[in-house]
């Protein structure tokens, strides 16, 4: 029998203030990692103000 799977994307933008952009990543992960999500996929937008979160989980 095959897996099923559930995807989520997370876009994690840039701010002018606050934390960098790649802790609040880290941060992102570590919270989606507790709820049983795994990365499979991080790309930076052209633009470089946002990076996407590619995520999957068994459904």
């Amino acid at each position: 029998m095959s897996k099923r799977w559930t995807y989520q994307v997370i876009e994690v933008k840039l701010q002018m203030f606050g934390k960098p952009i790649t802790e609040r990543a880290q941060e992102e992960l570590n919270r989606v990692g507790q709820l049983g999500w795994e990365l499979v996929s991080a790309v930076q937008s052209e633009a470089m103000d946002s990076i996407r979160l590619f995520l999957k989980k068994e459904a």
